[in-house]
């Protein structure tokens, strides 16, 4: 796992889109285990306890568990929680600039749908 981090944001921020992005994708399974606070700071050169902040949001938004002397465990129903709530943040916070954008730029969208559909064919 490797990354570039942005100054817009908090490192401990991005590391948790980042994981929360594997958990969508698949590459973080439900019942999966997540790498140490150790192995991460370790690979990504963090500090543990940017890390450890990290993994704490991903508790508090109740998407891993702390289970005690093993390490932290992708909770069952995350991935579709992730789904709705990532779904809410798009419809609500980033859908309104875009619909707002390709009116100012005066593109229909009817052929940027088309050109959406033929990119993936």
């Amino acid at each position: 796992m490797s990354t570039n981090w942005n100054d817009t944001q908090p490192i401990y921020y991005q590391l948790f889109e980042l994981t929360v992005e594997r958990i969508l994708d698949g590459s973080l399974d439900e019942a999966d285990p997540l790498p140490s606070v150790r192995q991460v700071a370790a690979e990504l050169q963090l500090n543990p306890i940017t890390v450890s902040k990290a993994y704490q949001l991903l508790v508090d938004d109740d998407i891993v568990e702390k289970r005690r002397g093993l390490g932290m465990f992708v909770k069952t129903g995350a991935r579709e929680k992730l789904l709705n709530t990532e779904r809410k943040k798009f419809r609500v916070h980033i859908w309104p600039d875009i619909v707002a954008r390709i009116q100012r730029l005066g593109i229909d969208p009817a052929g940027l749908l088309e050109s959406i559909n033929k990119s993936k064919k």
